[in-house]
């Protein structure tokens, strides 16, 4: 796909209606975002082992049970296309989010100003990553923060099957209200879908005004099969 598809096809999304989501819920699920061969040319790379910065196994770090290799630049042209597609329909979203939560933080409209703020930071390494999940293997609750610079919302796109390729293995999130019980979250995604997260924090509307809540993500366990997934984090990593 080349980036002019790319930037269509991210241009198609109702991005309006992704705002409404994330507003509501903290996600939003875009359909058939990668078709299948893309799904499966991107999950096809990992066993090659080349175009990556690093090789993490979870289970060394207590991260839970699996694997993922971090992308190294330059980024594959697709993951890059969608990085930069993306991004500026997120921005004024994320810039709001900010304002609502009192942070004096804004976000360029360019994706490409954004990563030099990251990078003048000392903010230098890519952080999007392929995942790769096997029988009884699952991704503890966490946050993809990695330094000072942090943009709120973030992509997850499902590469395998769930009714041929795995069972289990369910995109999951919690989200953490002041004075409230955590509330847990499972994301329904199908081969291809993306789902648009909350990578921290966000605002929700209360009776006195907005107030913050925290959200984590991850995947349960796998009962059978293997899982590919691709994440796409909009900032860099020190």
């Amino acid at each position: 796909m080349s980036t002019v598809e790319t930037m269509d096809r991210t241009s198609a999304v109702d991005w309006t209606q992704v705002s409404t989501d994330l507003d509501a819920q903290g996600w939003a699920v875009l359909p058939k975002l990668l078709s299948a061969a893309e799904c499966g040319a991107i999950s096809g790379m990992y066993d090659g082992g080349k175009g990556f910065r690093s090789h993490v196994v979870m289970g060394r770090h207590g991260f839970g049970r699996g694997e993922y290799r971090y992308f190294s630049y330059p980024l594959p042209p697709l993951i890059q296309d969608l990085r930069t597609s993306v991004y500026p329909h997120l921005a004024p979203l994320a810039n709001r989010w900010h304002e609502r939560m009192g942070k004096t933080v804004r976000f360029p409209d360019d994706h490409a100003a954004f990563i030099e703020r990251c990078h003048q930071a000392g903010q230098v390494r890519p952080t999007p990553l392929l995942l790769q999940y096997g029988p009884d293997d699952y991704n503890c609750l966490h946050q993809d923060l990695y330094g000072e610079h942090v943009f709120p919302i973030q992509l997850a796109i499902l590469l395998s099957d769930p009714e041929t390729d795995f069972e289990g293995g369910e995109f999951v999130m919690t989200e953490q209200r002041p004075r409230m019980q955590t509330r847990p979250i499972v994301v329904p995604l199908k081969k291809g879908d993306a789902v648009i997260f909350a990578v921290n924090s966000r605002p929700v509307a209360g009776v006195r005004g907005d107030y913050q809540v925290k959200l984590r993500h991850g995947v349960s366990r796998l009962r059978s099969g293997h899982r590919h997934t691709v994440g796409v984090i909009f900032h860099d990593a020190t």
